[in-house]
């Protein structure tokens, strides 16, 4: 799933591209990743991009027509991509075909613009066409940003919950930004166990937290920021040391990388740099050995 650094590179890179042209087309042959139908599709042809950004793991499309504010709103959720064409086929996209393209949208005068596409066959990819982004319920509740939220916001967030650090980092509404890849990351940089309770942290935990964070992601938007966006998730896997590297050795310590698995997701970590040696449950292989 695309995070804050890859979403990041999306939005700069789109923006490079597209700010200041106008929306030529939209195609859309995936219906079901329409969020809304008023304003639609329709609404965007003609409006000119004004910017790109992020919100939380959310891509935001600006534009404006006439004077009317709109905004294209995607979360890629697991599968889902962006790509960037400088000559998109002009052929209209069939609704409901086997290809992975869900959506179309054509700007500038030379055939430019990015498809959303989304593989496999769980679809979540979704799109919004409001006015305001904050319009969306799943955007206006999301929890402060994890590249702008202060160490003593950071503190108060750990002091006041009972979730376990993984699902904490994880939670949209706690703080936003982070998914299953960085939180890995950022736990293994910190030193801490997954599983260890938030309100647990003593002071020195929560700064080893908070700089953790903080750099793991600054570093990964550095790595990603100026990237063509068909090299980001090539990018992401490069710099990963724990998550999805089973079996790998540590590059700190050397111990191997373990896994925790559930019904459809896994985590990994170093059970030597982050849980003194404990090597957690996990409840895939529990179940085998029963």
């Amino acid at each position: 799933m695309p995070e804050l650094p890859e979403i990041t590179a999306i939005a700069d890179y789109v923006g490079a591209k597209a700010v200041g042209t106008q929306v030529r087309r939209v195609d859309v042959a995936a219906l079901s990743v329409l969020k809304t139908y008023a304003p639609g599709p329709h609404d965007l042809v003609g409006a000119t991009v004004t910017g790109t950004r992020r919100i939380g793991k959310y891509f935001v499309l600006d534009a404006r027509k006439g004077d009317e504010d709109l905004a294209l709103v995607v979360h890629l959720s697991r599968a889902g991509w962006l790509r960037w064409s400088d000559k998109l086929s002009p052929t209209p996209l069939r609704p409901g075909g086997k290809s992975p393209i869900a959506l179309r949208v054509h700007v500038g005068p030379e055939g430019e613009g990015f498809d959303l596409t989304e593989a496999g066959t769980q679809k979540r990819l979704a799109v919004w066409i409001v006015h305001d982004p904050s319009e969306i319920e799943m955007v206006a509740t999301l929890g402060p940003d994890a590249l702008e939220i202060t160490r003593d916001e950071f503190g108060a967030i750990l002091a006041g919950s009972k979730a376990q650090l993984k699902t904490l980092l994880r939670d949209q509404r706690t703080i936003a930004g982070i998914g299953n890849a960085y939180s890995d990351e950022i736990l293994h940089t910190a030193k801490l166990s997954p599983f260890a309770a938030a309100r647990s942290l003593d002071e020195a935990q929560v700064d080893a937290l908070y700089a953790a964070m903080r750099s793991e992601l600054e570093d990964a938007v550095q790595r990603s920021v100026g990237q063509h966006v068909a090299t980001l998730k090539a990018e992401k896997r490069s710099g990963m040391k724990v998550h999805a590297r089973t079996g790998s050795p540590c590059p700190v310590c050397g111990d191997v990388v373990r896994e925790v698995s559930f019904a459809d997701r896994s985590f990994q970590y170093c059970a030597t740099c982050q849980t003194g040696g404990k090597v957690l449950a996990d409840r895939r292989m529990s179940k085998l050995l029963k």
